[in-house]
């Protein structure tokens, strides 16, 4: 199996399976018992705190643990409602569906929001971000990385804008950590939301960073978090996730090489397949971009089909984001960057890390337009038949 959607999530590292074991065997007391197994397993989540923090760039008190990115998402922007007087939210059209239906929400409840527009390759519209961030802004909020286009986002400047106006930047970079190095303290931001999941780590884990100083209001009240995120701490996927980030393959020391070897496979990935079809159209290459991911669609081959012939090859990808994937709807980010419906129903994303094999990776660049071909040309639909080149 060639498995292409690490943007939706990536198995587990193997550290993380025996740490979560170990815990799950070992380390079951609840943390905040008094008691001897208590205490221990206190111990356990302190440490676990540290090592997150110190991957991530932050303070252990500015850690704040999640269900995963979602629930930190809704801590920030929920959060940020009245927050030193202001309501407004400011977003951008490429953020992730979940942020769109909690501020069309929040926006039936009188929330102002202002939704940033996207330029054709991708690119954030800072101009009109620029416009859209008042005085009664209370939080901006952008993804590092845009998670089917891999198009980075200008968080800097947003941060720049937002400040200006006394307004708080909030970055999900859920795609972006484990991806390319993130360090908070330089970052800017004043929240950012992380997900395990996307990083070698368990599912059900993330964490929301807020800078030291920020009086965050609560989702769920109670003791835990400092009070900021009640509930028992989930441990076991605590430990794994700092487990992933122990173990990560990616280091100070040797991410300009990774990203560059990703980067340069990727390239040569998306190099042959238009060789072997010139109506392949990567949306946001014109972008600076997460050096694994594309986004890409193949003359007018429907994403089902386009699926399906990978799945028949023995490669797993998905048409987009896995929380919105698989319906009929054209892609919310490719909509908002002015691509045609019937074209948006054509994208596929593939997502692959640095293990994949770049000799499957570039088979697969002959193999798939060969196989849609036949297929096409099986169902008699000419008007939509992948013209096929000379193999490069």
């Amino acid at each position: 199996m060639l498995y292409l959607d690490h943007n939706a999530t990536t198995p587990p590292l193997p550290a993380v399976v025996s740490a979560v074991a170990e815990v799950l065997s070992r380390h079951w007391a609840n943390p905040s018992s008094p008691h001897e197994a208590g205490q221990a397993a206190r111990a356990v989540l302190t440490q676990a705190r540290e090592q997150v923090a110190r991957f991530l760039g932050c303070q252990p008190v500015e850690l704040v643990f999640t269900s995963g990115a979602t629930e930190a998402n809704h801590l920030a922007l929920r959060g940020a409602v009245g927050h030193g007087g202001r309501s407004g939210l400011v977003i951008s059209a490429g953020e992730h569906a979940g942020v769109h239906k909690l501020v069309s929400a929040l926006g039936r409840e009188g929330v102002p929001v202002g939704v940033i527009g996207l330029h054709a390759d991708g690119g954030l519209q800072l101009d009109e971000a620029e416009e859209l961030i008042g005085e009664g802004t209370s939080l901006v909020s952008v993804m590092a990385a845009q998670n089917e286009t891999g198009v980075l986002m200008p968080t800097a400047e947003l941060a720049r804008l937002a400040h200006a106006k006394g307004a708080l930047l909030h970055v999900d970079a859920t795609q972006l950590v484990g991806k390319l190095p993130f360090d908070f303290s330089r970052s800017g931001a004043d929240l950012v939301s992380v997900s395990a999941h996307k990083f070698g780590g368990p599912k059900g884990v993330g964490a929301l960073i807020v800078r030291k100083g920020l009086n965050w209001p609560a989702l769920f009240q109670g003791s835990q978090e400092r009070g900021r995120r009640g509930g028992t701490e989930n441990l076991p996927g605590i430990v794994g996730m700092a487990a992933a980030v122990q173990h990560s393959t990616w280091t100070a020391s040797n991410w300009h090489e990774r990203s560059a070897q990703l980067a340069q496979l990727r390239d040569r990935f998306e190099a042959r397949l238009r060789a072997c079809c010139p109506e392949v159209v990567v949306h946001g290459a014109g972008r600076p971009r997460l050096p694994q991911t594309s986004f890409l669609r193949l003359g007018h081959v429907h994403a089902d089909l386009a699926l399906q012939r990978l799945a028949e090859l023995g490669a797993c990808a998905s048409s987009g984001s896995a929380c919105s994937s698989g319906g009929q709807a054209p892609s919310a980010v490719l909509t908002a960057m002015g691509v045609p419906r019937d074209e948006a129903l054509c994208a596929v994303r593939l997502s692959f890390s640095i293990d994949t094999p770049p000799a499957d990776l570039l088979a697969l660049a002959e193999s798939w337009p060969r196989s849609l071909a036949d297929a096409l040309d099986s169902a008699g639909t000419h008007p939509h038949r992948i013209p096929t080149g000379a193999i490069a």
